[in-house]
């Protein structure tokens, strides 16, 4: 059997997204392990359930940099101080730059609560309730240098019921979103493993 692939996940927030992989990561036989956890400001619950689990982490705040270049670049450092295979944007709110994502040398994931095209930046859920969409959904993609304009790597429907609101119709997109996102890492990683040479750890 291949190696797993290393992850490195980025958060902003609760970590609910990087649990989801955490916990698929468990299972015998899924295709990839995170290898570290990061964030852009201290004190999230994302980097304590990594923690817990054991795993390395860091903060890297925007606002200990003079400019946005700078931290890119100390971001791009401690994410390559990983080897990662995949780096996975799991609810990670910072727009990051096209020298990072070049630096990488691997591709970046993320997520978002639409169908993209459809309704990308920050308010996605609340711009499809306004242009009364009758589904609305999650989408996985690869993070290019636009706002969630990087080519989807898995889309998951959800109805718009009567009576939702951002919150109610976002809950549920966000349990779509976990399946998804668990599911394209399985994807992409076990079609990786075949294909590609193990990456060393620089």
């Amino acid at each position: 059997m291949p190696a797993p692939r290393r992850l490195v996940v980025l958060v902003s927030g609760t970590g609910t997204l990087l649990q989801a992989v955490l916990d698929a990561a468990a299972e015998p036989g899924y295709p990839a392990a995170v290898v570290a956890v990061g964030a852009d400001r201290a004190g999230t619950e994302g980097v304590e359930r990594a923690r817990r689990a054991g795993l390395p982490t860091f903060v890297e705040p925007l606002a200990e940099h003079p400019d946005r270049a700078s931290w890119n670049r100390a971001l791009l450092d401690r994410v390559r101080g990983f080897g990662p295979d995949v780096v996975v944007g799991a609810g990670f709110m910072k727009v990051v730059s096209p020298s990072f994502l070049d630096g990488l040398r691997c591709p970046m994931l993320n997520t978002h609560p639409s169908l993209l095209p459809s309704f990308p930046g920050a308010h996605a859920v609340r711009d499809a309730l306004a242009a009364g969409v009758a589904v609305s959904g999650a989408t996985v993609h690869r993070v290019d240098a636009g706002l969630d304009t990087g080519p989807v790597l898995g889309h998951a429907e959800v109805p718009v019921l009567p009576g939702d609101t951002e919150t109610t119709l976002h809950e549920r997109i966000k349990t779509e979103e976990r399946r998804l996102l668990v599911e394209v890492i399985r994807r992409i990683t076990r079609a990786d493993a075949r294909t590609a040479p193990r990456q060393p750890q620089t």
